[in-house]
C-alpha cells in the first residue's frame, strides 16, 4: 500500500463528486428532449458519428485530473527501510569431562552424552557469540578453539566420546588452564567458562591456582557438578565379557567446585538428571546475554511528480479535444 506523507489530502477526493453533478445537469439542460419522426434526422444531429463517444472525454479528463492533482497533494513516497545491528558477544568455553566415570547411567543415555546433548541447544541458543570447547580426563585439550561458525562447532561436539584423553584420571586444573589459554588473547568484554565435572581433582595442576588466573584474566567460570546423589549405575564387565551394571559412589567435590565459581564471580550448579542439567544451562543462557544494539533507518523518496504530469498531461489533452476535434459540441 502507497504511503501517503499528507494523507489528509485524500479527502479532497470528494471534490469530484460535485464536478459529475454540474456536469450531468448542465448536458441536461443543453440537450433537451425532442421527439424525431426519422431516423435520419437523428443521425444528423452532434455531428459525425466518431465525434459523439468522444464528447465524454474532456470531462472525464477533468475528473481524472482532479483525483490526479489530490493524490500529488498527499505527497506519495517510496519508503526504504533497513536496520543496523552492532553485537558485542560474549567468548565462552564449555570444558567437559570426559573421565570413565562420565559414562555412569544416572543420565540418559549416560553422562556424557547428556552433556553433549544440553550442550548442543546451549549452542544454538547463542548465534553471536564465539564458543570453543575443551575436553578433559587425565590430560586436557582444545577440541574446538573459539568460532562463530557453530556448524563446525557441533560437528566437532558431535564427535565427543569417552577415550579421546586418558580416563583414569580428572584433571579439573588443567583444563581450567586449556580454557584460559583459548581466552587470554581475547578481545570480547565478557569471558566465560562454564565447567562440567562428575568428580574430584585428582591429577596436574591445582584448580585454585588455574581460578586465580582467572580471576586477574576477568573470567567468569560457571561449574556444574554433574551426578545422581548417593550411588549411581555404572558400566562394567563379568567373567563372561558381558556388560553388566554395579551401583558405585557418586563423588563431586562441591565445595573446590563452588570456590572455583565464587572467587571468579560465577556460579556453582548440582545436575542431578537430564532435565535439571537442562534448567542450568538454560540459567546460565539468561544471565549471560549477547547486547544487541538495532537501530533502524527509514529514506522517503518523494513520487509526487508523476502524478503531478499525468494531472497536466490530461488538462492539456482535455482542452485540445475541446478546441480542435470537439469544438461546439462539448
Amino acid at each position: 500500500m502507497p504511503n501517503f506523507s499528507d494523507p489528509l489530502f485524500l479527502i479532497l477526493g470528494v471534490a469530484v463528486i460535485p464536478v459529475i453533478l454540474i456536469y450531468l445537469r448542465r448536458r441536461k439542460k443543453r440537450y433537451p428532449s425532442v421527439t424525431f419522426t426519422a431516423l435520419e434526422v437523428v443521425r444528423s444531429v452532434g455531428g459525425t458519428s466518431y465525434k459523439r463517444p468522444l464528447r465524454y472525454l474532456p470531462p472525464m479528463f477533468k475528473i481524472a485530473t482532479i483525483l490526479l492533482i489530490v493524490i500529488g497533494l498527499a505527497r506519495p513516497q517510496d519508503v526504504h527501510e533497513w536496520e543496523d545491528v552492532n553485537t558485542e558477544g560474549i567468548d565462552i568455553v564449555l570444558a567437559v569431562d570426559i573421565s570413565a566415570s562420565m559414562l555412569a547411567r544416572d543420565f540418559r543415555p549416560d553422562r556424557v552424552g547428556a552433556a553433549k546433548e544440553v550442550a548442543a541447544d546451549f549452542i544454538n541458543e547463542r548465534p553471536d557469540d564465539r564458543i570453543a570447547i575443551v575436553l578433559f580426563a587425565k590430560q586436557a585439550f582444545t577440541q574446538c578453539p573459539l568460532t562463530i561458525d557453530h556448524n563446525i562447532l557441533q560437528e566437532l561436539l558431535s564427535g565427543v566420546e569417552i577415550g579421546l584423553a586418558d580416563p583414569d584420571k580428572t584433571a579439573i586444573g588443567q583444563a581450567l588452564a586449556a580454557a584460559l589459554n583459548r581466552l587470554k588473547s581475547s578481545e570480547s568484554k565478557s569471558k566465560v567458562i562454564i565447567l562440567l565435572t562428575d568428580g574430584e581433582n585428582n591429577f596436574g595442576l591445582p584448580p585454585t591456582t588455574a581460578a586465580e588466573a582467572a580471576e586477574a584474566l576477568g573470567v567468569r567460570i560457571y561449574t556444574i557438578g554433574v551426578g545422581s546423589r548417593g550411588t549411581a549405575p555404572y558400566p562394567a564387565k563379568d567373567r563372561f565379557g558381558r556388560t553388566v551394571f554395579r551401583n558405585v559412589p557418586v563423588s563431586i567435590d562441591e565445595p573446590l567446585l563452588k570456590d572455583i565459581a565464587g572467587s571468579t564471580g560465577g556460579k556453582y550448579f548440582r545436575a542431578t538428571n537430564n532435565e535439571k542439567l537442562r534448567h542450568i544451562f538454560a540459567e546460565i543462557d539468561k544471565m549471560e546475554k549477547t547486547k544487541i544494539e538495532i537501530r533502524a533507518y527509514k529514506r522517503y523518496s518523494e513520487r509526487f511528480y508523476p502524478w503531478a504530469l499525468s494531472a497536466l498531461i490530461l488538462l492539456a489533452a482535455g482542452f485540445l479535444l475541446s478546441t480542435t476535434i470537439l469544438r461546439g459540441l462539448t
